[in-house]
């Protein structure tokens, strides 16, 4: 997947947001196979368990396979035909998503080579607040970020302002005795 270029910047700018909410004492499941992103989180001083490759979509069975302390998901959901039954079966009470924002100049992502290198959602960030939300996660702290390309055209242009990706910390809001969420 990164034969060619290394997301440096979004890899810099991910690991810096997630040492400022998550303490290398906390246990991490990560979803999504091993991948340079998770050997760095390793190579700082986390423990991580990845995922193995089962499809989410319809397998959830990693969630009670024991309780990690956070759940991280970067650049993994917008694959996914229905994060919200993820979302709702994650057991820990920590969670730090990323994903690639919807852009108005650029289609859906979709491999032709790579049935898993596909993006069946293209989020905007209210869409995955409101998912959050609607699955009992409570958003502490979010940032919007950029991811220039070193091409020339109008859209390499576009990319050097418009913000690509979207990083979320959140916590499972804990639940009223009639079963709402507490604020």
């Amino acid at each position: 997947m990164y034969e060619k270029t290394f997301p440096n910047k979004r890899f810099k700018h991910t690991l810096e947001f997630l040492r400022k909410h998550i303490s290398t004492s906390h246990t991490i499941l990560d979803l999504g196979v091993e991948n340079p992103f998770s050997k760095i989180m390793k190579e700082e001083g986390y423990t991580v368990k990845n995922t193995t490759g089962e499809d989410l979509d319809k397998n959830q069975t990693v969630f009670s396979e024991g309780k990690q302390d956070v759940v991280t998901a970067f650049e993994i959901f917008e694959h996914l035909l229905n994060p919200y039954t993820i979302l709702n079966e994650i057991k820990s009470d920590k969670l730090v998503i990323s994903i690639p924002l919807r852009l108005w100049f650029s289609s859906a992502y979709r491999s032709k080579t790579d049935m898993w290198d596909r993006h069946y959602h293209e989020f905007e960030d209210w869409q995955l607040d409101w998912l959050l939300e609607k699955t009992g996660w409570k958003i502490i702290d979010s940032q919007k970020f950029t991811h220039p390309v070193k091409k020339i055209g109008f859209r390499p242009l576009l990319r050097f302002f418009t913000p690509r990706y979207y990083i979320v910390y959140a916590e499972k809001s804990p639940l009223t005795p009639e079963g709402g969420i507490k604020d």
